[in-house]
């Protein structure tokens, strides 16, 4: 994977940090990455690790500088006070990537004038180990190329969706966006539930760990297998697994939509509540 011309990260926090990390893996030339970053540790830390070029404010950035693209990665609360020191890059040439959650394509179309070809997008934090979930939307200025050049700088960290509707992102910022966090909390209280049911705490933290890590990656590597037909494989008619799943979907595991039940209201209640909160995010 190449770029044409130099890519510019606006943020050089973990997101960022993991998707430049994933282009210099595929190719991309540490030479083609200027950043802005204000922090002076995460900025030294990146020439380090990196060997990207960073400067303190988009000021310091070189005069002739033209990126190709400029991706947006600081936290939606400021990026209305970031965004308009980047308009001079708006033009046919340059596509402005966005990874900042709830921030809608009309804020930057408001700061960079409606010429600006923008792409907003919804990763989430498993990119940083190259196993990252996005989903994208464009505005009507960003021609095919661009377009592909977004998408292959995002599969350099995980697997990329595309979708028409912007409306459909806070959706997505609910379920995968916000979706590492709850396996993370269903980590947490599997290691609790083992430790009341009398396993030492080291034990129960490792099993709980371990469960999770090898579930998903069971789940990843059985292609063809959905997650009902893996759940099935291991619940026996009266078994134990049975029996914890009959608490967490309310009935018999075997009957009914796997989807109802405790666990699957919580759930759905939990997702809505994360995209509920994206859509005041961009109010």
């Amino acid at each position: 994977m190449t770029a044409a011309r130099p890519l510019l990260v606006v943020g050089g926090g973990k997101m960022g940090g993991a998707l430049m990390a994933g282009w210099i893996g595929r190719g991309i030339s540490a030479a083609d990455i200027f950043v802005v970053e204000p922090n002076p540790d995460n900025a030294s830390a990146l020439a380090r690790d990196l060997g990207v070029t960073v400067a303190a404010m988009a000021d310091d950035l070189p005069p002739d500088l033209l990126p190709e693209l400029v991706m947006f990665a600081v936290k939606p609360q400021v990026m209305a006070d970031v965004v308009p020191a980047y308009l001079p890059f708006a033009g046919p040439s340059t596509v402005f990537l966005s990874i900042a959650a709830g921030t809608p394509i009309a804020l930057f179309e408001d700061c960079l004038g409606e010429v600006a070809a923008i792409v907003r997008v919804m990763p989430n934090t498993p990119a940083a180990v190259g196993r990252g979930a996005s989903v994208a939307c464009a505005n009507a200025r960003v021609t095919d190329a661009q377009q592909k050049l977004c998408h292959d700088l995002l599969t350099a960290v995980g697997q990329v969706h595309w979708v028409e509707d912007e409306d459909l992102l806070h959706a997505v910022t609910g379920l995968s966006g916000s979706g590492p966090a709850y396996v993370f909390h269903l980590v947490e209280c599997l290691a609790r539930a083992g430790r009341e049911a009398g396993l030492p705490e080291d034990l129960a933290n490792s099993l709980a760990r371990a469960t999770v890590e090898g579930a998903g990656e069971l789940l990843h590597r059985s292609a063809t297998d959905t997650p009902d037909t893996l759940r099935r494989n291991v619940t026996s008619p009266g078994g134990t697994t049975a029996a914890g799943l009959t608490v967490l979907m309310g009935g018999d595991p075997n009957k009914g939509d796997p989807a109802n039940g405790p666990l699957g209201d919580l759930v759905t209640d939990c997702v809505a509540a994360a995209a509920r909160r994206s859509r005041e995010l961009a109010e």
